[in-house]
């Protein structure tokens, strides 16, 4: 009796178990049921207003012909829409290509997770890769001239005083939800990033200097400046146009928008397919080609897709397996892999320095808590300097790929004075700074004091999956070890290192930032933007160099702003609010199959928008 009753017992837990499963499974289906349910809802409502739009259409065509009024504003306009010379230019030479063909997809990989891909409250270079397929700006520069281009502007005027900026728009420019893009969504983009309930205060510094931006009708857009600027026609129209009526409803619920993860819907020739609903969870980005795309020339690819494989030795194993299309390798192993005979032959390869290229740095923060740090004091951060042994490590870490940085301008800008020189690695000018600064060996241990007896120590906070930056910091750790000065490595996580930063929350941290044909340093260096938020997030103040700064912004002349900004760069050498390590070459390999790929003056063209690159038809992989 008792085996039979523990046999029945054991049945019982076997049939609730499988219950269970079978439970759990019908919820799984019903909810990709639900989630294909409400894809299919969202095309189902985007075509019936396609319809309405082109009943619309038929209306008016059908009155034109009734009336026989065919002299007006719309043949007119649409005669002469497109401008002589646009943004796809490019785009039009690769799809006429005998070769060029529509399909596969462009698979990618990043190296972190990413915290979110809504506009203006992301801050890192991989959300801003994602959004420039989405979203799409008045302008654009052409990647052989670097001169502006209309891409969403059909032309625009600058008014004698420069102070005005007039933009006419396209007639045929959608979003992707199908709603035609107005001069009215323009300026509510400015109104949107300039209101403070939106935590966009990086944004807002870059805009500040836009005193208002009004839709003077449908089709024309006019921005007024506050005072003259010397990047304003980038200023005005590189501005990424959001769509009102997608955006607007936050205004009333900022914190939504400010907390969210996947809010990104715009006119680019990529979409997601559902632009609400993307969380940092799913491992990856996938976007689909806009089938609404109002362009000359669609996106090449039927999807673009980006993996997240933080470690470096899977992203290469990925890439290996052909499962990513791209790989940026670290120069140790750029070397290791042109000696694999078979990785070669089905690679394209590329190694370059980009005019743009961007700086690595170390961040010394002034102030922690209110209080100000041991790197508040100038002479303690030049003497950082002097230990950094940046030829050292160019050499051992970088095998070479990278040039020491002076400061935050190309050694290629005009921006950059020629006569200023990387500080080089001077042990002894180091400790004489320090000594100067109140750091001795009061008690023989080795380790430098204050006059309070505290020792000289501190954390660098690093990205915890880069090995080139992890051998670097173990490096200079024992170079500062030989000048008194305990340096404790701090590996971190992506998303830990942007909430340390907004909070302030470092002793020191290593990063980069990108770069661009001529910079405003405004963002980074400007004591107004300590604020919360800011990007002076080392709390670094020097007035004559905000002097110097706002001078060189208002300055129109080319020749008078290049000397004032070479001023500003002997300020920054002197003061150290970095220490500026190097600006390193791409060394890239990419996938055989795909065509079109060309260096450019902006770097190669593979992430290029309008898409310029494809897959062959008889090497396409994806249905």
């Amino acid at each position: 009796m008792k085996n039979g009753s523990g046999g029945r017992r054991w049945l019982y837990w076997v049939a609730f178990a499988v219950l269970v499963v079978l439970v759990v499974l019908v919820m799984v289906q019903v909810d990709r049921q639900w989630q294909r349910m409400g894809e299919m809802s969202r095309v189902m409502q985007e075509q019936a207003e396609d319809i309405r739009r082109t009943r619309g259409l038929l209306r008016e065509l059908e009155e034109r012909l009734r009336t026989a009024d065919f002299s007006t504003r719309a043949s007119q306009a649409e005669a002469g829409d497109a401008p002589d010379e646009d943004a796809f230019a490019r785009a039009r030479r690769a799809a006429a290509d005998p070769d060029y063909a529509q399909g596969d997809w462009l698979r990618m990989a990043f190296g972190t997770g990413l915290k979110t891909i809504t506009p203006l409250v992301s801050s890192d270079a991989y959300a801003a890769e994602v959004q420039n397929y989405v979203l799409e700006s008045l302008l654009a520069r052409d990647p052989d001239t670097l001169e502006w281009q209309g891409l969403i502007a059909r032309d625009w005027t600058v008014s004698d005083d420069g102070l005005t900026i007039t933009f006419r728009l396209r007639r045929d420019v959608s979003f992707s939800d199908g709603v035609p893009l107005t001069a009215k969504d323009v300026a509510f983009t400015f109104e949107f990033i300039m209101n403070e309930a939106i935590a966009a205060p990086r944004a807002r510094a870059y805009l500040s200097r836009i005193a208002r931006v009004t839709a003077t009708d449908e089709r024309t857009v006019e921005f007024v400046f506050s005072g003259p600027y010397f990047n304003s026609l980038q200023l005005a129209g590189g501005m990424a146009i959001l769509p009102e009526h997608f955006y607007r409803r936050f205004l009333d619920d900022p914190r939504t928008f400010n907390e969210s993860r996947g809010l990104l819907l715009g006119s680019g020739p990529y979409r997601l397919a559902d632009p609400e609903t993307w969380t940092p969870d799913l491992g990856r980005v996938e976007l689909v080609r806009n089938p609404r795309y109002w362009g000359p020339v669609d996106g090449s690819f039927d999807r673009i897709v980006w993996r997240v494989i933080e470690n470096d030795s899977a992203r290469l194993t990925t890439f290996r397996n052909q499962d990513i299309d791209l790989y940026g390798a670290r120069p140790r192993e750029y070397r290791q892999l042109l000696d694999d005979r078979q990785l070669r032959e089905r690679t394209q390869h590329f190694e370059y320095m980009s005019p743009t290229a961007g700086y690595s740095y170390i961040a010394w923060n002034q102030a922690r808590g209110g209080e100000p740090t041991r790197f508040a004091d100038a002479r303690v951060r030049r003497a950082m300097t002097h230990l950094t042994d940046v030829d050292r490590v160019i050499e051992e870490v970088m095998q070479g790929y990278a040039e020491p940085s002076v400061s935050p301008f190309s050694p290629r800008s005009k921006q950059h004075d020629p006569l200023l020189t990387p500080a080089p690695y001077d042990l002894e000018r180091a400790r004489a700074l320090l000594a100067e600064a109140g750091w001795k060996d009061r008690d023989g241990d080795g380790v430098l004091e204050n006059e309070a007896g505290a020792p000289f120590e501190f954390e660098l906070t690093y990205f915890q999956d880069n090995e080139d930056t992890r051998r670097m910091v173990l490096f200079l750790r024992d170079i500062y070890a030989r000048a008194g000065i305990v340096m404790k490595p701090r590996p971190t996580e992506w998303s830990v290192m942007l909430e340390n930063i907004d909070r302030k929350d470092f002793d020191a941290i290593t990063l980069g930032w990108t770069s661009g044909v001529e910079i405003d340093i405004y963002q980074m260096f400007h004591s107004s933007q300590i604020v919360d938020g800011g990007d002076n997030f080392v709390s670094y103040r020097n007035a004559e160099l905000d002097r110097l700064i706002d001078a060189a912004r208002s300055e129109v002349d080319e020749a008078r702003r290049m000397a004032l900004w070479q001023q500003a760069e002997r300020v920054m050498v002197e003061d150290q609010p970095y220490t500026f390590l190097f600006r390193r070459q791409t060394l890239a390999f990419v996938d055989e199959r795909i065509e079109g790929l060309e260096n450019t003056a902006l770097g190669l063209n593979l992430l290029a928008v309008p898409v310029e690159v494809w897959v062959p038809a008889a090497k396409q992989r994806q249905p």
